[in-house]
């Protein structure tokens, strides 16, 4: 069994003009899942829904606790992608669960997201890694302090 924590982010996101007026709406993860035809059992719980930006270190204390008060050994966290690597890091060394963070860059409900791909490398990837905190973005599985957003590119990559 995998436990899901959805802490909001882009992935989330519902915007309602073309001002970018916004509201994190309800985690998508469940309806990517099923379309995907994931037969994994997994459990999903909502733990925030906000932007990452808005994300403090006491919401990361909850996180963690939420994943070590966890039952299951794997965890997957879907959070935005602004601050994904700080609450990877505040992560390491905290838990001996294996845990995967994963969002978008684009809201799962745009006609083009990544957000698809994503979860879904990110659920492969839960599977296959040994015990540890990381992220999976952009087909690649980082470790968060070795990883980078960049905003220029619209993707995440090794930090240099």
């Amino acid at each position: 069994m995998i436990r899901i924590l959805t802490t909001g982010g882009t992935i989330d996101k519902i915007y309602f003009d073309s001002l970018s007026e916004y509201e994190v709406g309800n985690p998508v993860v469940d309806g990517i899942l099923r379309e995907g035809g994931v037969t994994v059992p997994y459990i999903i719980e909502s733990v925030l829904k906000k932007d990452s930006l808005e994300i403090t270190d006491e919401d990361r204390a909850m996180i963690l606790e939420k994943v070590n008060e966890c039952i299951e050994e794997r965890i997957l966290i879907t959070h935005g992608t602004d601050t994904l690597a700080l609450t990877g890091q505040f992560l390491q060394g905290k838990t001996r669960k294996t845990v995967v963070l994963t969002g978008s860059l684009q809201p799962a409900n745009f006609r083009f997201t990544d957000a698809v791909f994503n979860v879904a490398f990110a659920m492969g990837a839960l599977q296959s890694v040994s015990q540890g905190v990381y992220l999976a973005m952009n087909g690649q599985v980082f470790d968060p302090s070795r990883v980078r957003k960049n905003r220029d590119m619209n993707r995440f990559e090794p930090a240099t």
